[in-house]
């Protein structure tokens, strides 16, 4: 079997292991950005390998703004990861997105701060386009096989990325409602945005666990609420990745694996030996 994996995926709040997994090297990584929220677990499902790797960390333990981003896109990079699929909670900020639902959104805002939201800087200056900031392909196997799966799923729709660990006010969740925003969770942004500068397709399975606190007919958002029906969609999210990996072409089409070939702006001759080996993961191809 091929260890070079097909398909990564992050799992989100209540989502800490992938059903079905066989085969499993818990591989313990490290990256020039620190150590990634948890082990990746590499192993075989439906006769192809996918890794594997919790958001939050085992038992639950890194809140969304202490998350590492950067080091876990680097780590599922390293492993010569083209794909990544996210599963998420999200509140609902539409009517007709009711919990239990899944969402696969097709925009992004961000309202996180203080997040380490690119891998470049001191010196390497990069502006990667994220005006579509997810996999169009990877976002329409994601559907097709949500709904294989029984799933009651939408596509499209804006999520709104907010620092938490906090739930919203009634007025910050009506704002967004105002906006046209559709979704709201936690660890989208900068998640996507670094997929993106690694050239790697990503969408998200969004469940929607409530609605927000905006809905005056439903008691507002919390935790117990959120656990209680992400445990409800565990096996669909499970059964919606095996569907994905079954159905998954082998070569992507799309051009999220070029997505640096403009964006570098710094004159080669000025990226440092230093910053030359920081990242070679991504620019390797690119200062040769």
């Amino acid at each position: 079997m091929d260890r070079r994996p097909m398909l990564g995926v992050i799992g989100g709040s209540g989502v800490y292991d992938l059903e079905g997994l066989g085969t499993v090297e818990r591989r313990t990584m490290t990256t020039p950005f620190g150590a990634p929220s948890s082990p990746i677990l590499i192993g075989d499902l439906g006769g192809k390998t996918v890794a594997f790797l919790a958001r939050h960390g085992i038992g639950h333990t890194i809140a969304p703004a202490e998350v590492n981003y950067r080091a876990n896109i680097y780590a599922l990079k390293a492993l010569g990861i083209e794909r990544v699929i996210s599963v998420s909670a999200c509140g609902s900020l539409r009517e007709d997105y009711a919990p239990g639902d899944v969402v696969i959104p097709d925009q992004l805002f961000d309202r996180t701060a203080g997040r380490d939201n690119t891998f470049f800087g001191d010196g390497v200056v990069v502006h990667v386009s994220v005006a579509e900031p997810f996999c169009h392909d990877l976002s329409a196997v994601l559907e097709g096989s949500l709904e294989r799966s029984g799933g009651n799923v939408h596509r499209g729709g804006a999520l709104v990325t907010i620092s938490g660990p906090r739930f919203s006010t009634r007025a910050e969740s009506n704002t967004y409602r105002a906006w046209g925003m559709a979704i709201i969770g936690m660890t989208t942004c900068p998640e996507a945005f670094l997929a993106r500068e690694a050239e790697m397709c990503y969408a998200v399975m969004a469940h929607v666990t409530d609605y927000d606190v905006w809905h005056i007919a439903e008691e507002p958002v919390t935790v117990e609420r959120v656990v209680r029906t992400l445990q409800a969609n565990t096996r669909l999210a499970q059964a919606a990745i095996a569907a994905v990996v079954e159905g998954l072409p082998s070569e992507r089409t799309c051009a999220c694996g070029a997505a640096l070939q403009d964006a570098l702006i710094t004159s080669r001759s000025h990226v440092s030996p230093e910053a030359r080996r920081k990242l070679a993961l991504f620019l390797g191809h690119y200062l040769d």
